[in-house]
């Protein structure tokens, strides 16, 4: 039977305060999980009335797909970048290629007039204000796609659009810093970034704040690695408590979705944020386990030993957060106004296995990094130092 994730959270339970069962879905318990069809994306119709769409980006990791989606749907669509990353990956496809910088040279934009506009890449202000020395006065709608690092106080369940922002550090010139250099930075220039969209294109602007954007090209390997992990199988460290939360956004919805926005001159600010219902990290791991053979088994470990240890969230344990101070909220954000404008989300399941399929085509060397976790993920090695220590800490207190 196929699984997908409103299956999983249909068929979740808890199994009392037993050691490692807390949260486990029933289907990793050998349980029958209640029938339903399987997912089926819908075909792409085209939209009712076609734009000149231009992409900021466009070749990296949301940015394709939002290049197919916009193509599929009939928009006319224009990429400015830097012609550094998949050059030419949309040639034949799109109406035009302007190459030239954010940072330092526009001129490309000089004379162009766009129906709509889609900054995926931006994180300075000063690139919006370049951008807009050629573009303010000659699009109808600009959509910049911002984070939600932009909010200040993550220990706050429930962040909406109105939760209060980061301020940048003191000392800081948002218009000169290096934005290749960012640093501790981000969120407070991500801020005065959606802040000066706001000033150039006033009344026809949209910001848009994902959470961690996952799904196939992703190569920070964030979500990824839970992926490539599970499908070595064996024992695999699991953080904290199966039933913590956890958020996160398929880049292809999110990049349908922003079309969608464009289409239907949705203006304001939103959360894009998945999935509809509450995930724990229990159901996330085991929807990503249903999609693979190889058996992996999952050694829940606390929090205060992780600490020990010294395993990161977000970094060691992806997609993780600690569900207490600091970022308590962190992985509880609101995302109703967006879902009431149209915001849909793809099964797990279907990120999952997408995912994995993409990495199986990556060079070995990529493949072996992912597990190595050299960019994100705590990496076999060091997974299995944690668990022999962990082992070591319940035999002891036997």
């Amino acid at each position: 039977m196929a699984t997908n994730r409103r299956t999983f959270i249909k068929s979740v339970t808890a199994v009392g305060s037993a050691i490692g069962l807390a949260g486990v879905p029933r289907l990793a318990l050998g349980q029958e999980a209640e029938s339903e069809p399987v997912w089926t994306p819908k075909p792409v119709g085209k939209a009712h009335v076609p734009l000149n769409i231009l992409i900021l980006g466009g070749t990296g990791f949301t940015g394709p797909e939002q290049v197919e989606y916009a193509i599929a749907r009939g928009h006319r669509v224009t990429l400015f970048n830097r012609n550094k990353t998949r050059p030419g990956a949309f040639k034949g496809k799109v109406a035009e290629e302007l190459v030239g910088d954010l940072n330092n040279d526009t001129s490309a934009l000089q004379g162009k007039k766009f129906d709509v506009v889609i900054d995926n890449p931006t994180t300075a202000p000063a690139w919006v204000r370049n951008a807009a020395k050629h573009l303010a006065g000659n699009v109808k709608h600009y959509i910049f796609v911002s984070t939600t690092s932009t909010y200040s106080d993550q220990s706050i369940i429930g962040l909406n659009e109105n939760s209060p922002t980061v301020v940048l550090r003191e000392g800081i010139d948002p218009y000169s810093v290096d934005p290749q250099v960012i640093g501790g930075n981000y969120g407070g220039l991500k801020v005065l970034a959606e802040k000066e969209v706001q000033k150039q294109y006033p009344g026809i602007w949209t910001v848009i704040r994902p959470c961690l954007i996952v799904g196939p090209l992703d190569r920070t390997d964030r979500f990824t690695w839970w992926p490539a992990r599970i499908d070595k199988g064996g024992e695999v460290l699991a953080p904290d408590k199966p039933d913590d939360p956890c958020q996160f956004i398929d880049s292809r919805d999110l990049a349908e979705w922003t079309v969608r926005v464009a289409e239907a001159r949705e203006f304001g600010l939103y959360n894009a944020i998945g999935p509809t219902h509450p995930m724990t990290v229990s159901e996330m791991l085991y929807g990503v386990k249903a999609g693979t053979t190889a058996g992996a088994r999952f050694t829940w470990v606390p929090w205060d030993f992780l600490q020990e240890q010294k395993v990161r969230p977000w970094r060691d344990m992806t997609v993780w957060q600690p569900p207490y101070g600091r970022t308590a909220g962190y992985q509880r954000r609101d995302s109703r106004k967006s879902i009431a404008k149209g915001l849909t989300f793809r099964p797990l399941a279907v990120t999952a296995k997408d995912t994995l399929d993409w990495h199986k085509t990556r060079p070995e060397q990529e493949q072996l990094a992912t597990l190595n976790g050299e960019i994100n993920g705590i990496g076999l090695k060091r997974e299995a130092e944690v668990l022999a220590a962990w082992h070591a800490k319940v035999k002891a207190g036997q």
